[in-house]
């Protein structure tokens, strides 16, 4: 008997080869990607795909070339492979990279920040309106409540949160039981009831030293203070975010799928404007964007006399303009700067002032409306947790 010759493969069965080539840039398949708008297969085995790429000279074009021609070529009833390239509308590519986010969000590594923990990146769109010190207020303010706070400087390059809680004292690895290797153990503040623990590059370069370190070194900074730190037990994680939507806002996005944005703006047009950028890069990647605080608001003299220095009515503007609710309205007070010179934020240093009752109205608000701890007192986790803890403390 003569050999059996195969006949072609379908257009499906030519799909499923395609979509095992990953883009290596985004990591996701082609086909998910919708960089494959047609494929054609004749009578005779000539198998033709049709590839969108983002960009005309995308240099991974010679990557996917090869990777599309040999794995079609695999079907015994392949006779050839041809490659029709093409180029994305800017629809396309804002779709593609749509999609890209949301697998990431799929394939987020795993942290030692503990599933339970309420994660809030303060953002903010430019320099200077005091999102550092909205940070820390709200961390201490929280705490105070009786809960455990941490506190991620992922500002690396302008970190000062080491400054506004006077800590200097250098960050520490231990050896952890059952882990293969040391962890970093964050500084902690008692407060009240509650405590906050703190990690920040302060801790690990001199204050005055600057930090030449591009893109991707700034988003593995980040990424090993999410892998490589005990954070333990947390109820709530405040991350005071580098001003823009850069590599460390994607990274958090990736590593934290989980993360809700608080957006800090000045009562300025311009500080409004520049801060919805950050609010629209959020929802690119899929992360919610809970409220708006509007820090600097206003002063009043001793006299009591209101005067807005910055200008007026841009938080609610903001709040307005992305849908989210404004949290709350700082003035500007002086006692804010002291506080923060002096290590002691303003909630700790003058309770009494109407900026500190302003950061625990916030606070109040995100606990009792907006991100709310989670009770994980009676899931299995926390159970299971229990129980080894004690048969560890049986004789």
């Amino acid at each position: 008997m003569g050999r059996v010759i195969p006949g072609p493969p379908t257009v499906e069965e030519v799909r499923q080869l395609v979509s095992s080539v990953v883009d290596p840039e985004l990591g996701v398949d082609i086909v998910t990607l919708g960089m494959v708008p047609r494929i054609e297969v004749s009578d005779l085995g000539r198998v033709t795909v049709e590839i969108k790429l983002t960009i005309g000279g995308c240099p991974l074009r010679g990557q996917i070339s090869r990777e599309v021609q040999s794995r079609v070529a695999v079907h015994p009833g392949v006779t050839s492979v041809d490659l029709e390239w093409g180029e994305m509308t800017a629809e396309e590519r804002s779709a593609v990279m749509t999609t890209a986010r949301w697998a990431a969000r799929d394939r987020a590594p795993e942290t030692e920040v503990p599933a339970g923990c309420r994660v809030l990146a303060v953002a903010s769109g430019k320099g200077g309106v005091g999102k550092s010190s909205v940070t820390v207020n709200l961390a201490v303010a929280l705490a105070a409540e009786g809960f455990t706070v941490g506190v991620l400087d992922a500002d690396i390059w302008g970190f000062s949160v080491p400054r506004l809680l006077g800590l200097s004292d250098r960050l520490e690895a231990t050896a952890v039981e059952g882990r293969d290797k040391p962890l970093i153990q964050p500084h902690e503040i008692p407060v009240g009831r509650g405590r906050v623990r703190v990690v920040s590059t302060g801790f690990l370069v001199e204050e005055d030293t600057a930090l030449m370190w591009r893109g991707l070194m700034l988003a593995k900074a980040v990424e090993q203070f999410l892998r490589d730190v005990q954070w333990g037990e947390l109820d709530y994680l405040l991350v005071d975010m580098p001003p823009g939507t850069g590599d460390v806002q994607m990274g958090l996005a990736r590593l934290l799928p989980r993360t809700d944005l608080i957006v800090v703006t000045t009562p300025a047009l311009a500080a409004q404007k520049v801060a919805a950028r950050a609010a629209d890069m959020a929802r690119r990647s899929f992360l919610r964007v809970v409220g708006v605080i509007e820090n600097m608001s206003s002063f009043s003299c001793e006299h009591g006399t209101s005067y807005a220095l910055f200008g007026e009515g841009g938080g609610q503007a903001l709040a307005d303009e992305i849908g989210a609710p404004l949290l709350g309205r700082v003035p500007l007070e002086p006692a804010v700067a002291r506080g923060g010179d002096a290590g002691r934020p303003v909630v700790l240093a003058d309770p009494a002032s109407p900026a500190a009752a302003e950061f625990r109205s916030i606070a109040r608000r995100l606990i009792d409306e907006v991100v709310p701890p989670v009770n994980m007192a009676g899931c299995s986790a926390r159970l299971l947790a229990q129980v080894a803890a004690a048969l560890d403390a049986a004789p």
